[in-house]
């Protein structure tokens, strides 16, 4: 695993540094875009157009890499995004900002595509699944660490350079590696009506699990300033939040593999409603606060790799990719409705109702999860294999310890 580990070192360097930037920019906006006097369903309207670039890069941004290849195709997203990020930072017109969000999310697939896609062929077969977690880990501690950056003191523009000076950074890496690059290969098929037909928790679960993080990502920023936390404290309370997802993902996942996953998804999304409710009625500061959020960021990001897992469990091997893509389309398809349904409630009520919009979204999926786990039960069997996971590309599954070997050629 070690050998894997330092031969992947160069692409999970990129990733620490991208993911930094990335987690970084997602909180920035939301303050920032505060205190230029947006209002919370406008914020709201510019995270959605960030995760609809995100579905729309999931099947453009491939073309680049066919036709340039991976370290081109890198080197020229990270490029383009500082120069986004920087342009973002020099204007305060909103329907700047929001173009300027819908291409971050274009790019930002595009990145992560690569990334994933490099991971797969560098990482030894047996060592892959080790090297996804590892991934995965990264993913979110780098995320958790970048909210400590709102500790730096100085104008908006200052905190945008310091987001194009890290995606910058994470082009270094992959520029200079030694490892050769992916073979190119079609994108899966997407089948939404067979998916849910055959495993209809899996998409639902994603759609939902979409609908908060996306709001989470976007507006939870705004929740924290609206309870009365500066901008450093804000960075405190997101990095508790994402902690969570860091500790409680895989002992989720592993709990999941010892029951029904529909029956995990119940009691983990109860949890995270109960969670969210003790969070609206408590004060956001203090230890309890942080405990609080900690235990609601867990919940919520153990949701959509358990609902993949559980799709795992349902399909052929030579299915996997299909499958993945449909899943992801439909969360990022919540992960786009979210923020808009969320901002709008902010809005229209107070925006500390923002943990009631998580406890609604919870209590439904808790709900449907344990009306499929009454109506048909499935036998739990060794071979369940949980692989945490978070929302980026179809590409990630491929590390999945079920799925199939890929020659790297188009099919």
């Amino acid at each position: 695993m070690f050998s894997s580990i330092r031969t992947t070192a160069p692409l999970l360097s990129s990733t620490v540094f991208l993911l930094m930037g990335v987690s970084l920019l997602h909180t920035h906006i939301a303050l920032q875009g505060e205190a230029l006097g947006f209002s919370v369903a406008m914020i709201g309207v510019l995270t959605s157009a960030y995760y609809t670039g995100f579905l729309v890069g999931t099947y453009t941004v491939p073309r680049l890499t066919h036709r340039f290849g991976h370290i081109r195709t890198f080197a020229f997203c990270t490029s383009l995004l500082a120069v986004v990020v920087l342009l973002q930072a020099l204007t305060s017109a909103y329907a700047a900002w929001l173009v300027m969000r819908l291409l971050q999310g274009l790019l930002l697939v595009g990145l992560y595509a690569i990334i994933e896609s490099w991971l797969n062929t560098a990482a030894e077969p047996r060592h892959r699944s080790s090297v996804f977690a590892v991934y995965m880990m990264l993913n979110l501690g780098a995320s958790a660490v970048a909210q400590q950056l709102l500790h730096i003191r100085g104008e908006g523009f200052v905190l945008f350079c310091v987001v194009a000076i890290l995606v910058c950074a994470a082009s270094l890496p992959v520029t200079v590696t030694p490892q050769a690059q992916p073979a190119i290969r079609a994108a899966p098929r997407v089948q939404v009506r067979q998916i849910f037909r055959l495993v209809p928790t899996a998409l639902v679960s994603a759609l939902i699990s979409g609908m908060a993080l996306g709001a989470f990502w976007g507006l939870l920023p705004l929740y924290a300033a609206a309870r009365g936390l500066g901008a450093a404290e804000i960075g405190t309370y997101m990095s508790a939040a994402i902690a969570g997802g860091v500790a409680l993902q895989l002992p989720l996942g592993r709990l999941s593999d010892r029951i029904d996953r529909r029956l995990a998804l119940a009691l983990i999304s109860a949890t995270a409603a109960l969670a969210a409710l003790a969070n609206l009625a408590w004060p956001t500061t203090g230890p309890a606060a942080l405990l609080l959020v900690f235990a609601f960021g867990g919940m919520s990001f153990a949701l959509y790799p358990i609902a993949v897992a559980h799709l795992v469990d349902y399909l052929r091997r030579g299915d996997l990719l299909s499958g993945s893509s449909t899943v992801l389309l439909v969360n990022g398809i919540g992960s786009s409705v979210g923020p808009l349904l969320a901002g709008a409630l902010m809005t229209l009520t107070r925006p500390a109702l923002l943990f009631g919009w998580f406890a609604i979204l919870d209590s439904l999926l808790a709900g449907y999860a344990l009306y499929r786990f009454i109506r048909r039960k499935r036998e739990v069997t060794a071979d369940d294999n949980f692989v945490p996971r978070v929302h980026t590309t179809p590409g990630a599954l491929d590390v999945h310890p079920d799925a199939p070997e890929r020659s790297g050629k188009a099919s």
